[in-house]
Order: C-alpha cells, then sequence, then structure tokens
C-alpha cells in the first residue's frame, strides 16, 4: 500500500521470518513522499485466531487500542499538557478468510467488541481465490450478516459536493467489504511491469480496479477519508472512552471511587514533581560521591607512585655519589703516586748532575 518493506524482506531463515503471535505487535516506519512526512505505525496481530482455545483472544487487541486512549488522555489531562504525538488507532483493516461462507463466530464477536473503539474496516483477503460472481455474492453475505448482527463498521460521511456523493454511494455500495489482492512481486503483463501474481489462467493485477479493490482502498485510506477517520476516531470513539471513564471516576461511594478536583491533582503533581527532584539530587549526590571517591583514590595512588619514584631517585643519586667518590679517591691515589714518581726523578736528575760536576773539577 505505501510501496515499503514494513517487514525484514530479505529471507534469512526460519529464525527471521514474521512470527505468528496472539500477541499484538507494532511496527513503526517514517515515510517520505514530495517532501511531505509521514509516521505510519503498523500494529498486526499475525496469529489471531490460531490459538487452540481462542477464548478472549480479542482481549490483547482491545487492551492496546484502550491503553493508547488512556496515554492520550493522562497527557491531555495534565495542567501542563504536553501531547506530542497522537499514537490512537485510528483505523482497523479485519481481514475475512474467502471461503464464500459468511464471519466465522469468532469475526463476529472480534468485530461487536471492537466496534466501539475504532473505525473498522472490513476487508476480503486473498480475493483472487474467488470468481467475480462469488466475489459479489460473498460481499452481499458479508453485508447482511454486520447488518444483522448490528455490526458497526466505518460509514462514508456525506458530501456537499454532488459528484462526490455520488462516487462515494457507488464506492460503499460495489467495493465494501473491499476484496483484496496483496502482492509485492513485479510481473509482466501485457508487455507492461506491474504488481501482481501469475496464474495458469492469466495475471492478476494488485493495482487493477477490474481484478480486485486495492486502489480503492488506498485512495480512501491515503487520500480521501484519512481525515475523517482521524476526526471519527477522536470525536467519537475517543471521546466514548473519554466519558466512560470520567463517569467511572465520578461514581458514587458504592464504587469506592473519589473523582480529584484540579487543585488536588495539582498538589499530586506537585509532590510527584518534588520527589522526582528530591530522587535526582539523591542520585547527583550519590554520583558525586562516588566521584570524589574516585578521584581521592586516584591522587593517593599518585602519591604512593611519586613516593616510591623519589625513593628510587634517591637511591640512584646516593649510587651514583658512591661511585663518585670511589672514582676521585682513586684518581687522588693515582695523582699522589704521579707525584711521588715525578719527585723521585727530579732527586735522581739533581743527584747526577752533581756527580758530574764533581768529575768536570777533578
Amino acid at each position: 500500500m505505501f510501496i515499503t518493506d514494513l517487514y525484514n524482506a530479505d529471507y534469512n531463515g526460519p529464525s527471521h521470518r514474521i512470527k505468528k503471535t496472539v500477541q499484538v505487535d507494532t511496527t513503526q516506519v517514517l515515510l517520505k513522499e514530495g517532501g511531505v512526512q509521514l509516521k505510519l505505525t503498523v500494529v498486526d496481530t499475525p496469529g489471531f485466531g490460531d490459538a487452540v482455545d481462542n477464548s478472549n483472544c480479542w482481549q490483547p487487541v482491545i487492551n492496546y487500542v484502550e491503553n493508547k486512549y488512556e496515554q492520550y488522555l493522562n497527557a491531555e489531562s495534565r495542567v501542563n499538557r504536553n501531547i506530542t504525538s497522537d499514537e490512537r488507532v485510528h483505523c482497523c483493516l479485519y481481514f475475512i478468510a474467502p471461503t464464500g461462507h459468511g464471519l466465522k463466530p469468532l469475526d463476529i464477536e472480534f468485530m461487536k467488541r471492537l466496534h466501539d473503539k475504532v473505525n473498522i474496516i472490513p476487508l476480503i483477503a486473498k480475493a483472487d481465490t474467488l470468481t467475480p460472481d462469488e466475489c459479489r455474492e460473498f460481499k452481499k453475505t458479508l453485508l447482511n450478516e454486520i447488518a444483522r448482527h448490528k455490526i458497526k463498521i466505518y460509514e462514508f460521511p456525506d458530501c456537499d459536493d454532488e459528484e462526490e456523493n455520488r462516487h462515494q454511494k457507488k464506492l460503499k455500495q460495489d467495493r465494501v467489504p473491499f476484496a483484496v489482492v496483496g502482492s509485492n512481486t513485479v510481473v509482466e503483463a501485457g508487455g507492461r511491469k506491474v504488481r501482481g501474481r501469475i496464474y495458469p489462467w492469466g495475471v492478476v493485477e494488485v493495482e487493477n480496479l477490474e481484478h480486485n479493490d486495492f486502489i480503492a482502498l488506498r485512495n480512501m485510506l491515503i487520500r480521501t477519508h484519512m481525515q475523517d477517520l482521524k476526526d471519527i476516531t477522536n470525536n467519537v470513539h475517543y471521546e466514548n472512552f473519554r466519558y466512560s471513564r470520567l463517569a467511572f471516576l465520578a461514581a458514587d461511594d458504592t464504587h469506592h471511587v473519589i473523582e480529584k478536583d484540579p487543585i488536588a491533582q495539582m498538589a499530586e503533581e506537585k509532590k510527584d514533581h518534588v520527589q522526582k527532584l528530591k530522587k535526582m539530587e539523591a542520585e547527583m549526590e550519590q554520583v558525586f560521591e562516588m566521584k570524589v571517591k574516585e578521584k581521592m583514590q586516584k591522587l593517593k595512588d599518585s602519591e604512593v607512585d611519586l613516593q616510591r619514584r623519589m625513593e628510587q631517585m634517591k637511591k640512584s643519586l646516593e649510587q651514583q655519589t658512591k661511585e663518585l667518590d670511589e672514582r676521585r679517591r682513586a684518581f687522588e691515589r693515582e695523582r699522589d703516586s704521579w707525584e711521588d714518581i715525578h719527585k723521585q726523578d727530579e732527586h735522581n736528575r739533581e743527584t747526577m748532575d752533581k756527580k758530574n760536576k764533581k768529575k768536570l773539577l777533578f
């Protein structure tokens, strides 16, 4: 629908396949087209209805929808409102198996449980398994059962434009519930590259209104009715939830619930804020003490290291002093020995000179 892979499209073994679980699985993707950004959140239940016991299997879905309403209500009810993004569920695409025999009891129960909480758009999955006549009859059967069981599905709004009204009426009569075919495989049909499925009898094109209702569904969700879906979620489903929640808070003493006035709520929020500040202050003091201890330990280690190095330098200087004293004493001994030899040589020369003078006299 958005021409993007919300899940990992590469096959990396059985452990990386999309797991079938009865829990709610949320995937977010940021789409960009023509300078416009759209944050899309797809909430999926890949294994819905596949459990051995399907009693209350719709409860995780209901809990998820109501939790998003609860988060929005809490953010909206604070003194300082901080609603960063709208994470409420605006549309539920409910896929119906193409059995041709109508709704299963699980389908009926699920939609009845959820139709007051979210916009439900019924879809016939794998519509290429039905012939055109079978598909038309199956749609009529589904609409009759939905009306008989008083299930509320998304209703197309009336428009001021007569042309648009005719288009929506035709869309509602001919396309709802939408029979869709899904495929990301590009195949060749009539010399064109299209997304579709190849069968021995021909090619089913995903983006062809003569083959299925995929294009009509995509246009309705993205181009024509996206804002209306959000408006109905906000003005109808969310308001119903908000009313029921406030009515519960305003219940009498038999429910043991007392509604809080704004002053009490402000005091409670202030108390929580003070507690958070105290907790942050205690954590900061703890971190500061830890940093001081680490710094003191580093200083002690540095002092010990400097003391050790000073001792080593002192020992080295003492050793060098001893070596210098020893060399000085050896030098003095050598000098004294040399002076003695020099004096002896002088004495011998003087003695020889005297002897030579005596000989000359005689």
